[in-house]
């Protein structure tokens, strides 16, 4: 039986609920709008217009996968970020809000050298995107260990228009060329100590724990990354992590030791440690 928009809505948003949604009715509408091919505004235009068999079984099938806890960005194929509209898949990281805060503190860098970007772990590529958008005149490069990310990455900057970013598949600075430097390198990497329970909680559920989790605490990846760095950088060149809400200390204390000069740690959008940051100075 098919049903208005405004009555699928709302029993779908009361489903969502109940199955424990953060965000049922954001959910729902997403929902419908992929299945219907729409924008928000043509649910708020039409809540009378009923929906086709077609449409009503489109929307089914979605609501279904999201009610068995499959992420909103795996099911519609697509998640926003930095107003730009990425294609996802399950073999990266979901791009999150949290890390635009990282985008913004490589923005807003005092004193940025000039040359390259790049950035390590790029999965969907939204922190190089998302930083050629703000930096046209800059060349970046995105780095990941699997070939699908490699892929995905590449698609989304050829799709998006971004003639300044070029994506490479490797173990972290395993694809860079002896002698290549740069003035910037970010990374949102591995962070997530092995037994952290909110690995079978909500989205992080149904994406590749390669991207998730690290050794020695969650920080086995960012010592590496932040020791090898150093034989990278101009000049001046900026380091830019993100981490964990517990590790701002431990990241600080390691560029710290390795160097790094007007090492700090910024906060998201909660509040939390989320950003760390260095700068490597050789003179």
């Amino acid at each position: 039986m098919t049903q208005t928009i405004d009555a699928v809505l709302k029993q779908a948003t009361q489903h969502l609920a109940a199955s424990g949604s953060e965000s049922p009715s954001l959910d729902a509408a997403v929902l419908l709008c992929h299945a219907l091919d729409k924008p928000r505004s043509y649910l708020f235009t039409w809540p009378d217009k009923v929906l086709s068999v077609a449409e009503q079984t489109q929307f089914n099938t979605l609501l279904d996968r999201r009610l068995a806890g499959h992420p909103i960005a795996h099911i519609t194929g697509e998640r926003e970020f930095w107003s730009l509209s990425l294609q996802v898949s399950p073999t990266t990281l979901i791009p999150r809000p949290d890390t635009e805060r990282l985008v913004e503190v490589a923005l807003e860098l005092p004193e940025l050298p000039q040359g390259s970007i790049l950035d390590l772990g790029t999965g969907t590529g939204a922190i190089a995107l998302a930083l050629a958008s703000e930096w046209p005149q800059r060349t970046i490069m995105g780095v990941d260990i699997r070939s699908e990310a490699q892929q995905l990455a590449s698609n989304n900057a050829q799709r998006l228009g971004f003639n300044n970013v070029t994506i490479k598949q490797g173990s972290w600075f395993a694809p860079i060329e002896a002698g290549t430097k740069f003035a910037l390198i970010v990374s949102n990497p591995p962070y997530i100590k092995e037994n952290d329970p909110h690995l079978e909680q909500g989205d992080v559920r149904f994406e590749p724990k390669s991207a998730l989790v690290a050794q020695d605490q969650g920080l086995a990846d960012i010592a590496y990354i932040s020791d090898q760095a150093r034989q990278y950088f101009v000049e001046g060149g900026w380091l830019v992590f993100e981490h964990g809400y517990d590790q701002g200390l431990a990241v600080r204390q390691q560029l710290v030791m390795l160097g790094y000069q007007e090492v700090r740690t910024e906060q998201d959008y909660g509040g939390q440690d989320r950003v760390t940051l260095g700068r490597f100075v050789t003179k």
